[in-house]
Protein backbone atom coordinates (compact mmCIF):
# COMPACT_ATOMS: atom_id res chain seq x y z
CA UNK A 1 0.00 0.00 0.00
CA UNK A 2 1.34 3.67 -0.87
CA UNK A 3 0.61 4.61 2.97
CA UNK A 4 3.44 1.64 4.09
CA UNK A 5 5.76 2.75 1.75
CA UNK A 6 5.99 6.53 2.07
CA UNK A 7 6.34 5.83 6.07
CA UNK A 8 9.07 3.45 4.88
CA UNK A 9 10.63 6.19 2.73
CA UNK A 10 10.40 8.72 5.56
CA UNK A 11 12.09 6.03 8.15
CA UNK A 12 14.77 5.00 5.58
CA UNK A 13 16.28 9.03 5.05
CA UNK A 14 15.43 9.10 8.96
CA UNK A 15 18.31 6.21 9.43
CA UNK A 16 20.22 7.10 6.69
CA UNK A 17 20.34 10.42 6.22
CA UNK A 18 20.81 11.19 2.22
CA UNK A 19 19.93 8.71 -0.13
CA UNK A 20 19.45 9.00 -4.16
CA UNK A 21 16.43 8.07 -5.92
CA UNK A 22 17.92 5.31 -7.56
CA UNK A 23 18.68 3.73 -3.80
CA UNK A 24 15.57 4.63 -2.54
CA UNK A 25 13.82 2.90 -5.38
CA UNK A 26 16.27 -0.43 -4.97
CA UNK A 27 14.91 -0.43 -1.34
CA UNK A 28 11.22 -0.25 -1.73
CA UNK A 29 11.20 -2.07 -4.67
CA UNK A 30 9.27 0.00 -7.27
CA UNK A 31 10.66 2.38 -10.01
CA UNK A 32 12.39 5.32 -9.60
CA UNK A 33 9.39 7.58 -10.92
CA UNK A 34 7.34 5.99 -8.54
CA UNK A 35 10.06 7.32 -5.67
CA UNK A 36 9.98 10.87 -7.16
CA UNK A 37 5.96 11.16 -7.10
CA UNK A 38 6.11 9.88 -3.05
CA UNK A 39 8.63 12.64 -2.15
CA UNK A 40 6.39 15.10 -3.90
CA UNK A 41 3.07 13.66 -2.03
CA UNK A 42 5.56 13.91 1.00
CA UNK A 43 5.98 17.70 0.43
CA UNK A 44 2.82 18.40 -0.29
CA UNK A 45 1.68 16.81 2.79
CA UNK A 46 4.18 19.39 4.70
CA UNK A 47 7.30 16.53 5.69
CA UNK A 48 10.34 18.58 5.28
CA UNK A 49 12.05 16.39 2.69
CA UNK A 50 14.53 18.54 0.27
CA UNK A 51 16.22 17.68 -3.08
CA UNK A 52 20.61 18.43 -3.24
CA UNK A 53 21.63 18.61 -6.71
CA UNK A 54 25.43 17.34 -7.84
CA UNK A 55 27.03 14.10 -8.12
CA UNK A 56 26.45 13.44 -4.46
CA UNK A 57 22.89 14.97 -4.09
CA UNK A 58 19.56 13.15 -3.23
CA UNK A 59 17.02 13.29 -1.19
CA UNK A 60 17.15 14.09 2.77
CA UNK A 61 15.34 15.17 5.46
CA UNK A 62 15.67 18.41 7.44
CA UNK A 63 17.37 17.78 10.44
CA UNK A 64 16.00 17.51 13.42
CA UNK A 65 12.65 15.40 11.77
CA UNK A 66 11.10 12.79 13.99
CA UNK A 67 8.25 10.41 12.99
CA UNK A 68 5.82 9.48 15.94
CA UNK A 69 5.91 5.43 16.38
CA UNK A 70 5.42 3.42 18.94
CA UNK A 71 8.64 3.05 21.56
CA UNK A 72 10.59 0.32 22.22
CA UNK A 73 13.38 -0.66 24.76
CA UNK A 74 16.55 -1.79 24.04
CA UNK A 75 15.81 -5.67 25.10
CA UNK A 76 12.55 -5.57 22.65
CA UNK A 77 14.30 -3.94 19.85
CA UNK A 78 17.20 -6.43 19.86
CA UNK A 79 14.87 -9.31 19.92
CA UNK A 80 13.48 -8.04 16.85
CA UNK A 81 16.51 -6.72 14.92
CA UNK A 82 18.21 -10.12 15.56
CA UNK A 83 14.92 -12.26 13.99
CA UNK A 84 14.77 -10.29 11.17
CA UNK A 85 18.37 -11.13 10.46
CA UNK A 86 17.93 -14.52 9.88
CA UNK A 87 17.47 -16.57 6.37
CA UNK A 88 13.62 -17.32 7.35
CA UNK A 89 12.90 -13.29 6.22
CA UNK A 90 11.24 -14.83 2.98
CA UNK A 91 9.21 -17.17 5.17
CA UNK A 92 6.02 -17.08 3.34
CA UNK A 93 6.53 -13.91 0.91
CA UNK A 94 6.85 -11.50 4.02
CA UNK A 95 10.61 -10.26 3.23
CA UNK A 96 9.64 -7.09 2.04
CA UNK A 97 7.55 -6.40 4.91
CA UNK A 98 10.15 -7.65 7.24
CA UNK A 99 12.68 -5.21 5.79
CA UNK A 100 9.79 -2.21 6.00
CA UNK A 101 9.00 -3.03 9.82
CA UNK A 102 13.30 -3.62 10.99
CA UNK A 103 13.32 0.38 9.71
CA UNK A 104 9.98 0.83 11.95
CA UNK A 105 12.11 -0.50 14.79
CA UNK A 106 15.27 0.40 14.65
CA UNK A 107 13.28 4.86 14.39
CA UNK A 108 10.65 3.82 17.19
CA UNK A 109 14.14 3.64 19.51
CA UNK A 110 15.15 6.50 21.34
CA UNK A 111 18.32 8.01 19.48
CA UNK A 112 20.68 7.38 21.98
CA UNK A 113 20.00 3.78 21.42
CA UNK A 114 19.42 3.38 18.64
CA UNK A 115 23.18 2.79 17.14
CA UNK A 116 23.96 0.12 19.96
CA UNK A 117 20.37 -1.99 19.05
CA UNK A 118 21.92 -1.60 15.43
CA UNK A 119 25.89 -2.47 16.41
CA UNK A 120 24.33 -5.29 18.86
CA UNK A 121 22.36 -6.96 16.04
CA UNK A 122 25.60 -7.47 14.29
CA UNK A 123 26.87 -9.82 17.03
CA UNK A 124 24.08 -12.41 16.18
CA UNK A 125 23.74 -14.52 12.76
CA UNK A 126 20.45 -16.67 12.65
CA UNK A 127 20.73 -19.78 10.22
CA UNK A 128 23.48 -18.46 7.94
CA UNK A 129 23.36 -20.07 3.63
CA UNK A 130 26.22 -22.40 4.85
CA UNK A 131 27.38 -24.44 7.93
CA UNK A 132 30.93 -25.26 8.77
CA UNK A 133 31.62 -28.06 6.68
CA UNK A 134 30.60 -25.51 3.69
CA UNK A 135 27.27 -27.38 3.15
CA UNK A 136 24.86 -24.72 1.30
CA UNK A 137 21.36 -24.42 3.06
CA UNK A 138 18.94 -24.16 0.10
CA UNK A 139 15.67 -22.69 0.94
CA UNK A 140 12.92 -23.90 -1.49
CA UNK A 141 11.52 -20.98 -3.62
CA UNK A 142 7.77 -19.73 -3.94
CA UNK A 143 6.81 -17.67 -6.94
CA UNK A 144 5.26 -14.56 -5.20
CA UNK A 145 2.18 -14.46 -6.66
CA UNK A 146 1.13 -17.70 -5.60
CA UNK A 147 2.57 -17.42 -2.06
CA UNK A 148 0.35 -13.84 -1.82
CA UNK A 149 -2.91 -15.95 -2.35
CA UNK A 150 -2.19 -19.13 -0.70
CA UNK A 151 -1.54 -16.48 2.28
CA UNK A 152 -4.57 -14.24 1.98
CA UNK A 153 -6.69 -17.56 1.92
CA UNK A 154 -5.06 -18.85 5.13
CA UNK A 155 -6.02 -15.48 6.77
CA UNK A 156 -9.12 -14.39 5.29
CA UNK A 157 -10.36 -18.11 6.16
CA UNK A 158 -11.50 -18.44 2.22
CA UNK A 159 -11.60 -21.88 0.19
CA UNK A 160 -8.24 -22.03 -1.76
CA UNK A 161 -7.70 -23.78 -5.49
CA UNK A 162 -4.09 -24.77 -5.77
CA UNK A 163 -2.14 -26.18 -8.93
CA UNK A 164 -0.09 -28.67 -7.01
CA UNK A 165 2.51 -31.01 -8.47
CA UNK A 166 2.51 -34.80 -6.67
CA UNK A 167 5.64 -36.66 -6.55
CA UNK A 168 5.37 -39.08 -9.56
CA UNK A 169 2.23 -37.41 -10.78
CA UNK A 170 1.21 -34.79 -13.70
CA UNK A 171 0.10 -31.66 -11.74
CA UNK A 172 -3.51 -31.07 -11.15
CA UNK A 173 -5.75 -28.46 -9.51
CA UNK A 174 -7.19 -28.67 -6.20
CA UNK A 175 -9.36 -27.33 -4.04
CA UNK A 176 -8.59 -27.07 -0.59
CA UNK A 177 -9.51 -25.54 3.12
CA UNK A 178 -6.66 -24.23 4.37
CA UNK A 179 -5.54 -24.38 8.20
CA UNK A 180 -2.20 -22.44 8.52
CA UNK A 181 1.33 -22.40 6.80
CA UNK A 182 4.44 -24.23 8.56
CA UNK A 183 8.15 -24.00 7.96
CA UNK A 184 10.39 -26.60 8.88
CA UNK A 185 14.07 -26.76 7.71
CA UNK A 186 13.57 -23.97 5.05
CA UNK A 187 10.93 -25.74 3.88
CA UNK A 188 7.27 -24.33 3.59
CA UNK A 189 4.13 -26.22 3.99
CA UNK A 190 0.63 -25.70 3.87
CA UNK A 191 -1.62 -27.30 6.01
CA UNK A 192 -5.02 -28.20 4.89
CA UNK A 193 -8.10 -30.36 4.75
CA UNK A 194 -9.50 -31.69 1.35
CA UNK A 195 -13.39 -33.42 1.25
CA UNK A 196 -12.84 -33.33 5.03
CA UNK A 197 -9.37 -35.35 5.12
CA UNK A 198 -6.43 -34.19 6.74
CA UNK A 199 -3.53 -32.84 3.91
CA UNK A 200 -0.36 -31.40 3.45
CA UNK A 201 1.24 -29.88 0.47
CA UNK A 202 4.85 -28.28 0.06
CA UNK A 203 4.78 -24.91 -0.61
CA UNK A 204 7.18 -25.35 -3.60
CA UNK A 205 5.14 -27.58 -5.42
CA UNK A 206 2.18 -25.28 -5.65
CA UNK A 207 2.73 -24.18 -8.81
CA UNK A 208 -0.23 -21.73 -9.27
CA UNK A 209 -3.06 -20.79 -6.68
CA UNK A 210 -6.38 -18.99 -6.54
CA UNK A 211 -8.38 -17.67 -3.37
CA UNK A 212 -11.85 -18.51 -3.86
CA UNK A 213 -14.57 -16.19 -2.35
CA UNK A 214 -16.13 -19.05 -0.55
CA UNK A 215 -15.71 -19.87 3.57
CA UNK A 216 -13.27 -22.44 3.80
CA UNK A 217 -14.60 -25.33 6.00
CA UNK A 218 -12.03 -25.15 9.68
CA UNK A 219 -12.71 -24.74 13.19
CA UNK A 220 -12.38 -20.90 14.13
CA UNK A 221 -9.05 -21.87 16.61
CA UNK A 222 -6.39 -23.83 15.81
CA UNK A 223 -3.41 -25.54 17.47
CA UNK A 224 -0.51 -25.17 14.79
CA UNK A 225 1.74 -27.28 16.78
CA UNK A 226 -0.46 -30.35 17.61
CA UNK A 227 -1.73 -30.64 14.11
CA UNK A 228 2.46 -30.57 12.78
CA UNK A 229 2.88 -32.70 15.78
CA UNK A 230 0.18 -35.38 14.71
CA UNK A 231 1.17 -34.95 11.09
CA UNK A 232 4.67 -35.53 11.33
CA UNK A 233 3.89 -39.29 13.70
CA UNK A 234 1.47 -40.10 10.41
CA UNK A 235 4.18 -39.16 7.67
CA UNK A 236 6.32 -41.05 9.79
CA UNK A 237 4.68 -44.40 9.97
CA UNK A 238 4.25 -44.79 6.29
CA UNK A 239 4.44 -48.44 5.01
CA UNK A 240 7.84 -47.74 3.33
CA UNK A 241 9.96 -46.00 5.71
CA UNK A 242 12.51 -47.86 7.33
CA UNK A 243 14.05 -47.51 10.38
CA UNK A 244 17.94 -48.13 10.82
CA UNK A 245 20.63 -48.86 13.78
CA UNK A 246 23.45 -47.05 12.84
CA UNK A 247 26.92 -46.79 14.60
CA UNK A 248 28.17 -43.37 13.55
CA UNK A 249 31.70 -41.09 13.96
CA UNK A 250 30.30 -38.08 16.00
CA UNK A 251 32.38 -35.89 13.77
CA UNK A 252 29.45 -37.10 10.21
CA UNK A 253 26.55 -36.87 12.66
CA UNK A 254 24.94 -34.37 11.65
CA UNK A 255 25.52 -35.08 7.95
CA UNK A 256 23.72 -38.10 8.41
CA UNK A 257 20.74 -36.27 10.22
CA UNK A 258 20.89 -34.03 6.98
CA UNK A 259 19.49 -36.89 5.35
CA UNK A 260 17.52 -39.05 7.77
CA UNK A 261 13.49 -38.37 8.13
CA UNK A 262 13.79 -38.80 11.73
CA UNK A 263 15.76 -39.60 14.94
CA UNK A 264 14.43 -42.09 17.51
CA UNK A 265 16.93 -42.33 20.00
CA UNK A 266 20.65 -41.13 20.11
CA UNK A 267 23.36 -42.60 23.02
CA UNK A 268 27.05 -42.61 22.81
CA UNK A 269 29.32 -45.43 23.22
CA UNK A 270 32.04 -46.50 24.98
CA UNK A 271 34.53 -46.37 21.84
CA UNK A 272 33.56 -42.58 21.53
CA UNK A 273 31.22 -43.94 18.21
CA UNK A 274 27.33 -42.58 18.62
CA UNK A 275 24.72 -45.43 18.33
CA UNK A 276 21.32 -43.68 16.91
CA UNK A 277 18.32 -45.35 15.74
CA UNK A 278 16.88 -43.31 12.64
CA UNK A 279 14.27 -43.00 10.04
CA UNK A 280 14.74 -43.29 6.20
CA UNK A 281 12.42 -42.45 3.53
CA UNK A 282 12.91 -46.27 2.05
CA UNK A 283 15.58 -48.65 2.06
CA UNK A 284 17.30 -47.27 -1.24
CA UNK A 285 17.70 -43.95 0.77
CA UNK A 286 18.75 -45.51 3.77
CA UNK A 287 21.45 -47.13 1.42
CA UNK A 288 22.60 -43.95 -0.26
CA UNK A 289 22.62 -42.24 3.23
CA UNK A 290 24.88 -44.55 4.96
CA UNK A 291 27.49 -45.42 1.63
CA UNK A 292 28.05 -41.34 1.50
CA UNK A 293 29.59 -41.24 4.87
CA UNK A 294 32.15 -44.65 4.35
CA UNK A 295 33.95 -46.08 7.05
CA UNK A 296 32.13 -43.52 9.15
CA UNK A 297 29.35 -45.18 9.58
CA UNK A 298 28.15 -48.68 10.28
CA UNK A 299 24.79 -50.38 10.13
CA UNK A 300 23.97 -52.42 12.46
CA UNK A 301 19.94 -53.32 11.20
CA UNK A 302 18.28 -53.93 9.73
CA UNK A 303 20.45 -56.73 7.86
CA UNK A 304 18.57 -56.29 4.36
CA UNK A 305 20.46 -53.17 4.26
CA UNK A 306 23.90 -54.07 6.13
CA UNK A 307 23.47 -57.22 2.71
CA UNK A 308 23.14 -54.16 0.26
CA UNK A 309 25.92 -52.22 1.26
CA UNK A 310 28.33 -55.20 1.38
CA UNK A 311 27.09 -56.18 -2.23
CA UNK A 312 27.96 -52.50 -3.34
CA UNK A 313 31.25 -52.59 -1.71
CA UNK A 314 31.71 -55.66 -3.10
CA UNK A 315 31.20 -54.82 -6.31
CA UNK A 316 33.07 -51.70 -5.96
CA UNK A 317 36.14 -54.14 -5.12
CA UNK A 318 35.68 -55.74 -8.17
CA UNK A 319 35.65 -53.02 -10.39
CA UNK A 320 39.12 -51.76 -9.19
CA UNK A 321 40.54 -54.59 -7.80
CA UNK A 322 44.02 -55.58 -9.44
CA UNK A 323 44.05 -56.52 -12.43
CA UNK A 324 47.76 -57.32 -13.12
Amino acid sequence: MRADRLVSLVLLLRRRGRLTADTLARELEVSTRTVLRDIEALSAAGVPVYAERGRHGGFALLPGFRTELTGLNHEEALALLTAGSGRGEQAFGLGSALASAMRKVVDALPESHQAAASDAAQRFLVDPETDLLSRRLVTEEVPGATMIEVRRAVLAGHKLRIHYAATGQAPRWRTVDPIGLVTARDRAYLLATRSGADRTYRLSRVLAAEELPEPAQRPNRVDLDRIWRERSARFLSGSDHITVLVRVNPARREELLDTALAVRAEEPEADGRLLLELTFQDSRHAEWALWQLGTDAEALAPQSLRTSLRERAAAIVALYGDSS
